[in-house]
């Protein structure tokens, strides 16, 4: 089993833009599938990802923050038990300016096998494809794509 998972992505954007997209629960609603996160954004505050009924997906803790460049989540499913039990894995959103595009690496990681990685690798495609959607055309992703 993978401890980490990579995804990086070149988005027409500022970084000013990203990184409100990636912290404002608003602009978070309009890319992450109807879900948000909630959190102060300051390091050591506590940080929520919430479904669109009020469940709480994830949670945990902002480790790094410095906008609009770096913010690292200390990250924990809440809502399958069997994942939740493996504990804490790490969440990099790292930004780079790349001429007119913004380069956004996702690095999601555990210290050791961890059953959330395999998740957030089917996962995090759609969503950022979702922010990228959002960012250049205005409009994203409402709900994951049915199979067919």
């Amino acid at each position: 089993m993978s401890n980490s998972f990579v995804y990086v992505t070149y988005i027409r954007t500022t970084p000013e833009k990203l990184w409100e997209a990636l912290t404002d629960p608003e602009f978070n609603r309009q890319f992450f599938l109807c879900s948000y996160q909630e959190s102060e954004w300051k390091v050591g505050s506590s940080w929520k990802l919430i479904f669109p009924d009020g469940r709480v997906a994830d949670s945990g803790e902002i480790l790094e923050i410095d906008p609009p460049r770096r913010l690292v989540i200390k990250w924990r499913n809440e809502w399958m038990p069997e994942i939740k039990e493996d504990g804490y894995t790490r969440c990099t959103f790292a930004i780079e300016q790349d001429g007119e595009l913004m380069k956004l690496a996702v690095t999601h990681e555990a210290d050791g096998p961890h059953r959330l990685i395999p998740n957030v690798s089917k996962g995090w495609p759609l969503v950022l494809a979702s922010l990228k959607s959002l960012l250049e055309t205005g409009k994203g992703f409402e709900r994951p794509p049915t199979k067919g």
